[in-house]
């Protein structure tokens, strides 16, 4: 570890302390910036990404996009570019050695503001979501981030910069070919990200394929394939594991009974939702309680 790294890990300890977030987003003052620590290996489950960049500084995680695992420990980054829900777990935590990562939230704007400022490469075969070597220009923009979360000064005079400046480096990245192909608004990366917006803004209701393909300004066909590329499950099962993902939510952070809780998912019927989180979660419904 370099010694960068190793104050980077020294500071996200001193800031989480001896809270309770274990393996849980522990928020900062800066909005969009989190670190997560665990003592141990999680279990694999479905999880929600926002486009976002991760630096892990400390153990190892894994997160199953499709066929694919991608695995990236310390030292390394992972960019994930659309919202996609993927299989993820901690793969390496000990007590003595917790995993400790830091997280900041990607704004796809502020990536297409780049556009005219950055020579556009061919389109290059891309993921929506990778990993590979941090590199010390990010290292370092992402420990200039975090030494402003108590500085207010820094924060109002630097924040705005800095943060510009991460997504650049996002851009110049080896792993970030998605991102760059984001820049440009006809490009079919933004087009299915326009359409898992509005997925994610109508996850409850009934959405035609039909419509997600005008959104998306393509053909259905071709839309279809071209979501499944990106996000590596089909738009129907997407809009599928979003209502199970908030579902899960709901469960576990409530006495609302299965029924009501299937109904106010978008389900028809609690059996064929219970058949459906079991197979996502492994457990039924009900035993998400404890």
């Amino acid at each position: 570890m370099t010694n960068a790294n190793l104050s980077l890990l020294d500071r996200c300890l001193t800031l989480v302390g001896e809270k309770p977030y274990v393996g849980v987003p522990f928020g900062t003052c800066i909005d969009g910036l989190t670190i997560v620590r665990s003592h141990e290996p999680s279990a694999i489950e479905p999880t929600l990404y926002q486009p976002m960049i991760c630096l892990v500084l400390q153990g190892a995680k894994e997160i199953i996009y499709g066929d694919r695992s991608v695995l990236f420990s310390q030292d390394e980054t992972a960019i994930v570019t659309h919202e996609v829900i993927a299989p993820a777990r901690i793969v390496r935590a000990e007590p003595e050695k917790p995993y400790v990562a830091i997280a900041a939230v990607l704004d796809l704007d502020i990536l297409r503001s780049l556009y005219a400022e950055i020579e556009q490469q061919e389109i290059e075969a891309a993921q929506a979501v990778a990993a590979g070597a941090a590199g010390h220009e990010m290292t370092d923009v992402i420990r200039r981030l975090l030494d402003m979360v108590d500085k207010p000064l820094e924060r109002r005079v630097l924040l705005q910069s800095t943060w510009r400046e991460l997504h650049f480096r996002v851009l110049l990245s080896r792993h970030g070919a998605m991102a760059r192909q984001l820049m440009r608004l006809d490009s079919t990366a933004s087009r299915i990200a326009k359409s898992i917006t509005h997925i994610r803004n109508h996850w409850d209701a009934t959405i035609r394929l039909g419509e997600l393909a005008r959104i998306a300004g393509m053909s259905e066909s071709s839309f279809h394939a071209h979501f499944r590329e990106v996000t590596a499950t089909s738009p129907l099962q997407y809009q599928k594991a979003l209502r199970l993902f908030e579902a899960r939510r709901r469960l576990t952070q409530g006495s609302e009974p299965v029924s009501s809780v299937a109904f106010g998912v978008g389900y028809e019927s609690p059996t064929q939702f219970s058949r459906d989180y079991r197979r996502a979660y492994g457990m039924a419904p009900s035993e998400t309680r404890g």
